[in-house]
């Protein structure tokens, strides 16, 4: 079947002008564009600070109620508010100054979490998490879309991967340090303490978003007016990106796929760090060393990713990592003690990598400047939608029938998505920027 072709293609729609880069050659190298850079450099401090609150907000919820079902609906809780930010997500970053847009949610999210530790060191109020968790993940999914529509601008049609690559290498790098420091700083002054610190990081983010607005060109002209659009225009705007990931095979079988995907995997830290403190009986350095170890296998899958998918092809990297991640994760349950703990979730951690990179490489690579921001939120909204509900499972299943049966139950599926995946448009390699899928 050959995709239908709109009267007038997303291709053909007019671009709207927007902040960008002055015309002029690129450095040989990725490395010398100090633009690219300075975003490399505060998302790198921004990630590092994240890997304090990823350990530290369960903490915090397990010393004040020591419940894992509890960890799994606060998770919940935050994925459903991301669910929700992501309708409108997209449309705020195709209309609004990205950079801009992504610096005022830093700000706003270095305010909230910095309440935590305030409020904690009077009295700790569990209920205060339900508020500001939810609201920092809604922000942090119009960040993540800001993000992504950027990072073409950066790098450049030809690199994108290869930029990918290298933001989400640098990051991950962040995180196996971040995790460390956090399980020491939380032992030492408690994880309200190290949530102060994500706060900071923030800051970080903002003011190298901002510094990066500074040196683009602030001339823009919009092609529909912002003005009173309307709760059907809206409407209409977001489905734009969603029929944009229906017309394209790959993408339309990415979404389902992915859509499952989260929902049988989401939940894993939870169940990781509940394994570690409940049934190996572990402390909270020791929940630092082994997510820290485990990002080890997200530096190595970052920065694997571009010359792989050179070599094999988008499909058969995806495909690959699905597969390898699941059994990784089956065995999760089964290890008994720390070591092996920590090499399976080094093994999860790299597979989830070059599966999101070539994922997210390949969306950037197809869709048109104007509707990027629209279709990553579509995508993210749809894909993400049964999250909190898988969540919940399966810390559920966990607290219930044990953590072997919820990383088995977690990695089958993954297992049974990658088989079906093998006769999707998925498994074919990726065309070339622009170019019209077609599904034969």
């Amino acid at each position: 079947m050959t995709e239908r072709k709109p009267a007038r293609s997303p291709q053909q729609a007019p671009r709207r002008s927007r902040p960008a880069a002055p015309r002029r050659s690129r450095p040989a190298t990725l490395w010398r564009d100090r633009r690219f850079c300075v975003f490399l450099t505060s998302q790198t401090l921004s990630v590092a600070g994240d890997s304090f609150a990823l350990i530290a907000v369960p903490l915090l919820i397990l010393r004040a109620t020591g419940s894992v079902a509890q960890m799994g609906l606060l998770t919940g809780a935050a994925g459903a508010a991301a669910v929700v930010a992501g309708i409108f997500a997209g449309i705020l970053a195709d209309r609004l100054d990205r950079w801009i847009l992504m610096g005022a949610c830093d700000l706003a999210r270095m305010l909230l979490y910095g309440l935590i530790p305030l409020v904690w060191s009077v009295h700790p109020e569990v209920w205060l998490l339900y508020v500001i968790l939810p609201l920092c993940a809604a922000l942090g999914m119009i960040f993540q879309v800001g993000y992504v529509t950027v990072v073409p601008a950066l790098s450049g049609p030809a690199r994108i991967t290869e930029a990918n690559g290298l933001l989400y290498g640098a990051s991950s790098t962040a995180a196996i340090a971040g995790p460390l420091l956090a399980g020491l700083v939380s032992a030492a002054i408690g994880p309200a303490g190290a949530i102060a610190v994500d706060a900071v990081s923030f800051a970080a983010s903002a003011a190298g978003v901002l510094l990066i607005r500074r040196g683009l060109s602030v001339s823009r002209t919009d092609s529909t007016s912002p003005a009173e659009p309307g709760r059907e225009r809206l409407w209409r705007e977001f489905l734009a990106g969603a029929r944009f990931l229906w017309q394209q095979p790959v993408l339309r079988a990415l979404t389902v796929l992915l859509t499952f995907f989260i929902f049988a995997t989401q939940g894993l830290p939870d169940v990781l760090i509940f394994y570690l403190k409940h049934d190996l009986g572990q402390g909270d350095g020791v929940v630092g060393l082994v997510l820290g170890v485990a990002a080890v296998g997200t530096v190595v899958g970052a920065l694997a990713v571009a010359p792989l998918r050179r070599r094999l092809g988008f499909g058969t990297c995806w495909i690959g990592a699905v597969l390898l991640c699941g059994l990784a994760v089956a065995g999760l349950g089964a290890t008994g003690s720390v070591p092996p703990t920590a090499a399976l979730a080094a093994v999860y951690l790299g597979c989830t990598s070059v599966a999101g990179i070539c994922s997210m490489s390949l969306r950037q690579q197809i869709t048109p400047d104007h509707l990027l921001g629209r279709v990553t939120a579509a995508f993210w909204t749809i894909h993400f939608s049964l999250g909190p509900i898988g969540v919940a499972l399966l810390t559920w299943t966990a607290g219930h029938f044990g953590v072997m049966a919820a990383c088995v139950a977690s990695g089958a599926t993954c297992l049974v998505i990658g088989t079906i995946a093998l006769v999707t448009p998925i498994r074919r390699p990726a065309p070339r920027p622009g170019a019209t899928l077609v599904e034969t």
